[in-house]
C-alpha cells in the first residue's frame, strides 16, 4: 500500500493523539468537536489557565485535514468545527485551497496563523486567541468572520478579497512591529465590513480599500499613541455608508438596531489622527456622537471626499484640526457645538449644496463657523454659504453673509481704504441694506429742505421760473436723472452752491445703492 492511501480511504494515521483522533472523526462526520470543560474561567481562550494535551491538537494535523483530508462519511459533508481547543505550532495554509467549511470557536493558537494567498469558501474564527493572523491576498468566496478574537501582534489582510462579509465585531487587535494593528490596504469586501466595538491598539490601515455596501465602526475604540494616525484610510470606497457612531453594549445584533431602553451605549472613540482623504461614499459619512482625541498636530482629514451626506454631529475636538478642503457634499448635517474653533478648521474649496442643522444654528454662529475656517481672508467660504442660503430662499441671511465678507475684507485693506470701508458700512452697509440708503436720502432731504427754506435765491431766467419750493429744490438735487423743474431755474451763491453740489453727489451714490439693492432683491441675488 502506498503512503497515504489509507488516509484517503478514511483511515486515520497511527501517529494521532486521542484529541486528534476525535477531531479526525468529527471532520469526516461534519460535526462540532468540543473539548471545552464547561467552566468559563478555564475555557477562556484569553485567560491564563493552561490547557493540557487532552485538548491540544497539532497545527500540522489541522492543515492535513483541510488540504488533503479524508472523505466525508456517507450522507455527510466534511467540515472542521472546533470548540475550546489549543492548536500547537504554526497553522500554515499559505497558497492552499481549502474546500471544507472552517469554524473555530473559543480556541487558542500557540503561534501565528498563516493564510496568505489561500482560497476558502467561508472561514469563521470566533472568540479565539491568535498571536498573529497573516492573511495577505487571502480569497474567500463567502464570509471571513473574526468576532471577539484577540490578535496580539496584528492582523494583516492586505489585498485580501472577501466574497461577502468581513466581521471584526468586538475584536481586540494589538500592533505589529510596523505599528499597525490591522493592515487592510487594498482589501476588497463584497458586502459589509463590520468592526463594531473593535478595540484597535495601533494604526488601522484601510488605504484604497473597497467595501461593497457599508463600513461600520459603531462603538469602536481606536487608540494609537505611537504614531500620528489611528485610522488611515485614504482613497477608501464604500458603496453606501461609513458609520463612526455609537453601539449598544450587550445588544445581540449591533448593526442597524436601536438599542433597547436601558442598554448602555458605547460611542465611537478615536485617540489619534484620522485620514479619509479622497474617499468615495455612496450614501453618507456618519459621525454622530463620535469622540476624537487629538494632539495639536493631529487632525480629522477629509480632503476631497465625495458623499451625498456628511453628518458632522460628533463631540467638538479640544485639540487638533478638522480639514474639509476640496470636499464635495450634497447635504451637510451639523451642529453648532460640533465644529472646532478658529485656526483648527480648514474648508478651502469645500462644496456643499444644502445645510441641515441639527438643533439651533443661528446665522451669527454660522458666520463664526466660516470665520473659524479662514485664518486669513478668503471670500470663497462666504460666497458658498451665501449661495446655499439664497438657494434655500433665505435672501436676507445671504445678504448678511456677503456683508460679513466685506467687513472681513476691510480688515486686510490699507488705512485709507479701511476708513472708506467704515464709511460705506456705516452709511449704506456696502449696499446690502438698501433701506438704510433710503433713510439717509430722507434725512438729507429733510435737513436740506429746512436749510434751503432760509434763503431767497435769485432766478436764472428773469421771470421765467416756477414758484420757489425748498423741498422740491432739495429733492430735485438728490434724485438723479429725474427732473422736477427746480434746480435749473435758481442761482445759488457761496456755500449754498457747494451744498447743492454735495447733495447731487450724495444723491447719485445713495440712489445707485438703492437701485442695486432693489435689483439684487428682484433677482434673488
Amino acid at each position: 500500500m502506498t503512503e497515504g492511501a489509507g488516509i484517503h480511504e478514511g483511515d486515520p494515521p497511527d501517529e494521532l493523539t486521542a484529541a486528534e483522533m476525535g477531531m479526525w472523526q468529527a471532520f469526516r462526520n461534519g460535526s462540532v468537536y468540543d473539548l471545552s470543560s464547561g467552566d468559563t474561567v478555564i475555557d477562556d481562550p484569553h485567560g491564563g489557565h493552561p490547557w493540557g494535551p487532552e485538548r491540544t491538537v497539532r497545527a500540522r494535523i489541522v492543515c492535513w485535514l483541510l488540504l488533503d483530508g479524508p472523505p466525508a462519511l456517507a450522507g455527510r459533508v466534511s467540515s472542521l468545527k472546533l470548540v475550546g481547543m489549543r492548536i500547537s505550532g504554526t497553522l500554515d495554509l499559505a497558497g492552499g485551497t481549502v474546500v471544507p467549511y472552517v469554524e473555530m470557536n473559543g480556541c487558542r493558537f500557540d503561534q501565528e496563523v498563516r493564510l496568505p494567498e489561500a482560497h476558502f469558501t467561508t472561514v469563521r474564527l470566533v472568540d479565539c486567541s491568535v498571536p498573529r493572523l497573516e492573511a495577505a491576498r487571502v480569497h474567500t468566496e463567502g464570509d471571513l468572520h473574526l468576532p471577539r478574537c484577540r490578535f496580539h501582534n496584528g492582523l494583516r489582510l492586505t489585498d485580501a478579497q472577501i466574497g461577502t462579509d468581513l466581521l471584526l465585531n468586538q475584536a481586540v487587535v494589538y500592533r505589529d512591529r510596523s505599528g499597525r494593528s490591522v493592515a487592510g490596504d487594498g482589501i476588497t469586501v463584497g458586502q459589509d465590513l463590520q468592526a463594531e466595538m473593535l478595540e484597535s491598539h495601533g494604526e488601522l490601515s484601510l488605504r484604497s480599500a473597497k467595501i461593497g455596501v457599508s463600513l461600520s465602526l459603531r462603538g469602536a475604540r481606536l487608540v494609537n499613541p505611537y504614531t500620528r494616525l489611528a485610522l488611515n484610510a485614504p482613497q477608501l470606497t464604500v458603496g453606501r455608508s461609513l458609520y463612526l457612531t455609537p453601539a449598544g453594549v450587550g445588544s445581540p445584533l449591533l448593526s442597524g438596531r436601536t438599542p433597547a431602553r436601558g442598554t448602555r451605549i458605547q460611542r465611537f472613540e478615536c485617540q489619534g489622527g484620522v485620514r479619509l482623504d479622497d474617499g468615495r461614499f455612496g450614501d453618507a459619512v456618519d459621525l454622530e456622537r463620535a469622540r476624537f482625541v487629538f494632539t495639536d498636530e493631529q487632525e480629522l482629514s477629509m480632503r476631497r471626499i465625495q458623499t451625498p451626506e456628511l453628518r458632522f454631529l460628533g463631540e467638538r475636538p479640544e485639540r487638533g484640526g478638522v480639514v474639509l478642503s476640496g470636499a464635495r457634499i450634497v447635504n451637510l448635517m451639523d451642529r453648532a457645538d460640533a465644529w472646532p474653533g478658529p485656526g483648527r478648521l480648514h474648508m478651502g474649496g469645500f462644496s456643499y449644496e444644502n445645510l441641515v442643522p441639527r438643533g439651533p444654528f443661528p446665522l451669527d454662529q454660522r458666520l463664526d463657523w466660516v470665520a473659524a475656517a479662514t485664518a486669513e481672508y478668503n471670500p470663497e467660504p462666504y460666497e458658498r454659504l451665501a449661495a446655499v442660503l439664497r438657494a434655500g430662499g433665505e435672501d436676507e441671511d445671504a445678504r448678511e453673509v456677503l456683508l460679513a465678507k466685506q467687513r472681513r475684507r476691510r480688515e486686510t485693506l490699507p488705512p485709507a481704504a479701511k476708513l472708506w470701508g467704515y464709511v460705506q458700512d456705516w452709511t449704506v452697509a456696502y449696499g446690502y441694506r438698501p433701506g438704510r440708503a433710503a433713510v439717509w436720502m430722507a434725512v438729507l432731504w429733510a435737513v436740506s429742505s429746512v436749510a434751503f427754506a432760509s434763503i431767497d435765491p435769485s432766478p436764472l431766467k428773469g421771470r421765467e421760473h416756477p414758484e420757489w419750493s425748498p423741498a422740491l429744490f432739495a429733492l430735485d438735487l438728490l434724485l438723479p436723472v429725474i427732473d422736477l423743474g427746480q434746480a435749473e431755474f435758481w442761482h445759488l451763491s457761496g456755500g449754498w452752491k457747494w451744498l447743492a453740489a454735495a447733495m447731487i453727489l450724495l444723491g447719485w451714490i445713495l440712489a445707485t445703492t438703492v437701485a442695486a439693492g432693489a435689483t439684487r432683491l428682484l433677482r434673488r441675488n
